[in-house]
């Protein structure tokens, strides 16, 4: 027969109050309350530098720029300190410009043309290379060459290739027959195109990227269950791939959004806004109208609508993660 022995517990100390030592009482309630406020303190800590940081280089800049769009900013206020508030006068004066309506034309065609070439042409490379073959790895890094490019040398590279008298995109069209002379970047009729095409180019290999890693997430077991129920590849692909792929199709299609409607190197390096404007969006507009003109206050304006659009889209961003995550 086995003996347990339950050993007493140990006295209180002497002078501790018997609801104290059985851990009740407003002694235990004040030790617990003061755990979580250290607790809180500690989190407050970790979070300041982030929150500190914010707020200096994101926070004070977003304010002053929306504040200088309500000022008449010039060269000169930088010497003497002076920008007078002129109202409304700065959004008037480009909201009533011309070159503000195309800008927005060409920025809306031009990110709808190039989210859908890199996500089109992102999601079958992507599927392409699910599949197991010889030098599938290497063949995915040479892909990603174009994303490890900086964006401005890829765009005066790709300025010498659709050059019309010297391109290696004209010489190679002569040989096969197809024409020689084409102005890709020199006629206002090509000029936007050549900047969609060239930019999905940059961003086919961040779509293949994010998307490719989603495909590796969604079970094999899900296709094969489907293949033996009768279903087809594309039957398979869209009614199973798809909807388990859609939160990552959304992460994608909005940084790549919010990536797209501000491009400014890339445009710069190729056309510089022209010809004729029309290559101009709201992000090269912002530097002409900055940097070009001195007209700060009107650089400000169509940056603060350039925040606007990101900001909408982020928020987007933002709901679609939580509703997925219910």
């Amino acid at each position: 027969m086995s003996t347990t022995t339950v050993s007493a517990p140990s006295p209180a100390p002497a002078g501790t109050p018997a609801s104290a030592a059985a851990g009740t009482g407003p002694g235990a309630a004040r030790s617990r309350s003061r755990a979580p406020r250290g607790s809180r303190l500690a989190q407050w800590g970790f979070v300041a530098p982030a929150v500190a940081f914010m707020l200096l280089f994101f926070g004070y800049p977003l304010v002053r720029n929306v504040v200088m769009s309500f000022q008449s900013y010039t060269p000169k206020t930088f010497f003497t300190g002076e920008a007078p508030f002129n109202g409304l006068d700065n959004w008037r004066n480009v909201f009533g410009d011309s070159l503000f309506t195309s800008a927005v034309g060409h920025t809306l065609v031009f990110t709808v043309g190039s989210l859908l070439g890199q996500f089109c042409i992102g999601l079958a490379l992507a599927v392409f290379f699910r599949r197991r073959f010889p030098l599938n790895g290497v063949l995915r890094s040479l892909i990603l060459l174009p994303w490890l490019v900086p964006t401005v040398v890829s765009g005066v590279v790709w300025r010498r290739i659709l050059d019309q008298e010297t391109g290696v995109l004209n010489s190679f069209l002569g040989l096969v027959g197809l024409g020689d002379s084409t102005p890709w970047i020199s006629s206002p009729s090509f000029a936007l195109f050549s900047v969609i095409m060239v930019n999905i180019w940059i961003g086919i290999p961040f779509n293949m990227v994010i998307l490719y890693g989603g495909l590796q997430e969604i079970p094999a077991e899900l296709n094969e269950a489907a293949a033996l129920d009768g279903a087809s590849a594309w039957r398979t692909f869209r009614s199973v791939t798809l909807p388990m792929l859609r939160p990552v199709i959304t992460v994608v299609l909005v940084l790549g959004f919010m990536s797209t409607v501000k491009i400014l190197d890339l445009i710069l390096a190729l056309t510089d806004g022209g010809p004729a404007d029309s290559t101009q969006t709201l992000g090269t507009l912002t530097y002409q109208n900055s940097f070009a003109q001195l007209d700060f206050g009107a650089g400000a304006v169509v940056g603060n609508v350039l925040i606007l659009i990101s900001a909408v889209f982020a928020v987007f961003y933002l709901r679609a993660n939580r509703n997925e995550g219910k």
